[in-house]
C-alpha cells in the first residue's frame, strides 16, 4: 500500500471534514425511512397592489351604473377656422340672425368688455386669457399657462383674472397691453382643490366682486366649509362675505334688472341616472341661503349616497329645472333695445350639453320668462342646432353671453373657440 505523504494528508482532512458535516446535516434533515420529510416553511404571499383611485369624474357612481361607458367629453383645444364652422345648422326665432364675430380662441368661456370695445375672454383647459379688438378682427394672448383661468371681469380700467390658484389685476391694460399684473392672490383666500373650482366672475350693482367656489367632488361630504359657496369681495379682495352655501357648481349669474336680485345657474351631480337630478336656475333670496349640496338636489330630492336626517329641510328651492345633466352655464338678462319687446328683462341661459346621460341634452340656448320674483318660470328653446339629435353628434358647446352697446348679444362657443354675434331686424 502506498503511504500517503504528509502534504497530501493535510489536503485530505479538511475535505473529509466538510463531507462528514454535510452528511450529518443531511441525516438531520431526513427522518427515518418511516417518516415523511418536513415541508419547507411557506413564503408569505405578496400583497396585491393597491387599486388606482377612480378618476374624480367617476366618484359617486352607483353599482347600477358601474358598467356605463359615459365619460366627460374632450374639448377641442385647437383653433377652428371660420369656414369650418357650420353656422347654417343653427336655428333661431324669425328675425334673428347669427354670425361669426371672432375665432381662434380655443376653450373660450367668460367674456368681459374693457375700454375701446376690447373684449377679454377666459378659458379653462388651455390656461389662457385672450383679448379681442377691432370688432373681432384682432386677437392676442394676454396671459398663458395659468390653472384654468375661466373667470374674467372688468371695472374702472382694470381687468381681473381669476384662476384656481391665482388672482391678477391688470390696471390700465387697454392703453398699456403689456402692463404687469398686480397679484391679489393672498387677499382672496382661495381653497386649493381644483375640481369644480374654476370661476365665473362678475361685479354686482353694489360694486363688489362675486365669486363661486364649487364642490371639490361630484358628490361628497365637504372636506371644509369653504367649498360649495358663492362669496363677494371688495375689488381689492378685502371684506369677504359668504352669500350662499350648498351650491355645487355655478357657472353663471346675473342680477335681475328690476329686483336687483342675483340669479344663478347650478349643475346637478352625476351618476344618479339619466333623468336626475336636474340642473337648476336659482335666486339668491337672502344672505346665507342654503341650496342643498350635498344632501339635497332640486330643493326636494335627497341624495342616494350622502345622507342625513331631513336633508331638504331649510333648502331654498330653484325657480326652474333646466334639464338633467344639461350643463347650464352663463345667464344674461336682456336689457337692450335691438330685440323685440317681449325679450326685455328675459333671461338667456346657455346649456353647454350633457355627458352623463345616454341621450344627450342641451347644446343650445334657452330663454327663461317669469315674473320678476321668479314665479311662473317658462323655459323655451331659443338657439338650437349645435347637436344632431338623430345620431347624438355635436359640433359646438355654447357657454357665455355678453350684451353689446348696440343691443346685439355675443355668445362664446367653448368647443370651437369662437364668438358668435346674435342680432335682430324686422323683415
Amino acid at each position: 500500500m502506498k503511504q500517503i505523504n504528509e502534504p497530501m494528508m493535510k489536503r485530505f482532512f479538511p475535505v473529509a471534514a466538510i463531507l462528514l458535516v454535510s452528511s450529518a446535516i443531511g441525516l438531520q434533515g431526513c427522518s427515518s425511512t418511516n417518516e415523511t420529510p418536513k415541508a419547507a416553511p411557506a413564503t408569505p404571499a405578496a400583497k396585491p397592489a393597491a387599486a388606482a383611485p377612480a378618476p374624480a369624474w367617476k366618484q359617486g357612481m352607483g353599482a347600477d351604473m358601474s358598467t356605463s361607458k359615459l365619460a366627460p367629453l374632450a374639448g377641442k383645444m385647437t383653433a377652428t377656422p371660420a369656414n369650418e364652422i357650420p353656422l347654417n345648422n343653427l336655428k333661431l326665432p324669425p328675425g334673428f340672425k347669427i354670425e361669426i364675430y371672432a375665432t381662434g380662441m380655443p376653450g373660450a368661456r367668460e367674456m368681459a368688455m374693457g375700454d375701446d370695445g376690447k373684449i377679454y375672454i377666459g378659458t379653462r383647459g388651455i390656461g389662457r386669457v385672450y383679448e379681442v379688438s377691432d370688432n373681432g378682427k384682432t386677437s392676442r394672448v394676454v396671459v398663458d399657462k395659468l390653472v384654468q383661468p375661466s373667470g374674467v371681469a372688468y371695472k374702472n380700467g382694470s381687468l381681473y383674472v381669476m384662476a384656481i390658484n391665482k388672482v391678477l389685476r391688470y390696471d390700465g391694460i387697454a392703453k398699456n397691453p403689456n402692463v404687469a399684473p398686480v397679484d391679489l392672490t393672498a387677499k382672496f383666500n382661495l381653497p386649493p382643490e381644483q375640481h369644480h373650482n374654476w370661476k365665473y366672475l362678475a361685479f354686482g350693482p353694489d360694486g363688489k366682486l362675486y365669486v363661486p367656489f364649487g364642490a371639490p367632488c361630484n358628490i361628497c361630504e365637504l372636506p371644509s366649509p369653504e367649498y360649495a359657496q358663492i362669496r363677494r369681495y371688495n375689488p381689492d379682495g378685502s371684506g369677504m362675505e359668504v352669500l350662499a352655501t350648498g351650491v355645487r357648481n355655478t357657472q353663471g349669474f346675473d342680477w335681475h334688472p328690476v329686483t336687483k336680485q342675483l340669479w344663478f345657474t347650478n349643475h346637478g351631480r352625476d351618476w344618479m341616472g339619466d333623468d336626475k337630478p336636474n340642473d337648476t336656475l336659482n335666486i339668491l333670496s337672502k344672505k346665507g341661503a342654503n341650496y342643498g349640496f350635498p344632501y339635497c338636489h332640486e330643493g326636494n330630492m335627497p341624495d342616494d349616497q350622502i345622507k342625513k336626517a331631513n336633508p331638504c329641510e331649510g333648502v331654498t328651492p330653484p325657480i326652474a329645472l333646466m334639464g338633467p345633466h344639461s350643463a347650464v352655464m352663463g345667464i344674461k338678462f336682456y336689457t337692450g333695445n335691438m330685440f323685440p319687446a317681449e325679450y326685455k328683462n328675459v333671461a338667456f341661459v346657455a346649456r353647454k350639453g350633457s355627458w352623463n346621460r345616454n341621450t344627450k341634452i342641451g347644446y343650445d340656448v334657452v330663454t327663461v320668462k317669469s315674473d320678476a320674483n321668479g314665479k311662473n318660470a317658462k323655459v323655451t328653446p331659443f338657439l338650437t342646432g349645435f347637436m344632431n339629435s338623430g345620431d347624438q353628434s355635436f359640433w359646438g358647446r355654447p357657454t357665455f353671453f355678453m350684451q353689446m352697446p348696440d343691443g346685439s348679444m355675443l355668445l362664446t362657443d367653448e368647443q370651437l373657440g369662437a364668438i358668435y354675434r346674435i342680432t335682430y331686424s324686422k323683415k
